[in-house]
């Protein structure tokens, strides 16, 4: 790949990362990542705060009975 066709990746990327979800920022910040490796470039920390993702929690046992069913 050519060096400047990764750098303007890289700058869509991160401006695409800055808009996302926080799952599918992570996935585009790895990506960032893989391309900084490809340019031999260390990566430069981020400047977009890192949530970690709600833990997941499983719904009451009420909420799969049937109407009559306890």
């Amino acid at each position: 790949m050519d060096e400047d066709f990764c750098r303007e990746q890289l700058q869509r990327i991160r401006i695409l990362a800055d808009r996302a979800d926080p799952f599918t920022r992570r996935r585009l910040l790895a990506l960032v990542g893989r391309y900084d490796a490809k340019l031999g470039v260390q990566s430069r920390p981020s400047k977009i705060a890192e949530r970690p993702l709600p833990a997941q929690t499983t719904p009451p046992a009420s909420i799969f009975s049937r109407a009559g069913e306890a």
